[in-house]
């Protein structure tokens, strides 16, 4: 073969190894679709993060009902992508198998744990940053009686509403939290009529700050609260945009970090297995402080939970995790 001819063969042979060693991510989102405005959104945004600045495309897929997780996890490790990231606790047996069955294969789960040496989890001390916000809601009240509606009724959200309730007792000792959760089923992550018509219940009892960590339920939390004129938390991304005036703050949950990380990771080869926690030291939680809030969380009340958020993170106050005995101390 003469020289002209083997040079494009060459260069062909090169740019195929280049295209076929581009990672190429993939991301399934959990029930309430990528939009929901919360848990799903927050990924969506760290997976376009890597998007943008990288210029890798990824795949997608939004679960609709629960028979689709491992079906789709399955179809994206046939496709070659890699690393997945399956998005939310209730894709843990899927991830479980579908890691098994590719074992090649890099996984990233978010908010679970799967003990596979081809799977990241990533978990959330959602404890904390709910600590927090429960300070804040306890120095906004007026009553003394604050809320908190919940999702699908499972420890995860009771460790949400149990950080929350030790902040509020924290700046309150003699404050009343109600709680509600939203159902049992996947429904009640997306159940916006509900989470108003729980809200409104709560606000007749005296409740005058709640805070909802139920998905794209809480959309309806919000407008009751705004319609009421009550003060609302968001939570997971920072929604303090979508009712200003109303929204007091929100817990941030980074879970878009642990998305982007997870995608960046593995295409420049640091991608690690095991078991990530990350709390308030890690800055993995918080709460959002922004133009749409900022006049509703004076500097005194800014003080408190700052000097409580360095306590927390030098280990002075501790904030009891649900998850440790599905229980929530007194």
């Amino acid at each position: 073969m003469s020289p002209l001819r083997v040079l494009p063969a060459l260069l062909a042979l090169s740019l195929a190894s280049v295209f076929a060693a581009e990672p190429q991510p993939a991301v399934v989102f959990d029930m309430g679709g990528k939009f929901d405005k919360s848990f799903n959104e927050g990924v969506y945004n760290g997976v376009e993060r890597f998007r943008e600045e990288t210029g890798i495309a990824y795949r997608e897929f939004e679960v609709t009902n629960e028979t689709q997780r491992e079906q789709a996890l399955r179809k994206m490790a046939q496709r070659g992508s890699d690393p997945i990231v399956g998005v939310g606790f209730a894709q843990g047996p899927a991830i479980e198998t579908v890691g098994k069955m590719f074992p090649d294969t890099r996984f990233t789960i978010i908010d679970s744990v799967v003990d596979l040496p081809n799977v990241q989890s990533v978990v959330f001390k959602e404890h904390e940053g709910s600590f927090l916000v429960g300070m804040l809601a306890a120095l906004a009240s007026e009553t003394g009686t604050v809320g908190f509606i919940g999702g699908m009724d499972i420890p995860l959200i009771r460790k949400f509403a149990c950080g929350y309730e030790q902040g509020v007792k924290f700046v309150n000792p003699d404050a009343q939290v109600i709680q509600n959760m939203t159902g049992t089923t996947p429904a009640a992550w997306n159940d916006p009529g509900k989470g108003a018509e729980l809200a409104r219940s709560q606000f007749d009892r005296g409740v005058d700050v709640v805070y909802a960590a139920a998905g794209g339920t809480g959309i309806g939390v919000y407008q009751a609260a705004a319609d009421a004129d009550k003060l609302a938390i968001g939570v997971d991304s920072n929604q303090n945009h979508l009712q200003p005036g109303t929204m007091l703050t929100s817990m941030v949950k980074r879970v878009d970090v642990a998305a982007y990380n997870a995608f960046k990771s593995g295409a420049d080869g640091s991608w690690q297995s095991g078991v990530q926690v990350l709390g308030l030291a890690e800055g993995g939680v918080g709460w959002a402080l922004d133009e749409y809030n900022e006049a509703l969380v004076p500097a005194e009340m800014r003080a408190q939970v700052e000097q409580a958020e360095a306590d927390i993170i030098a280990g002075k106050v501790q904030v009891h995790d649900y998850m440790q005995d599905n229980n929530c101390p007194d």
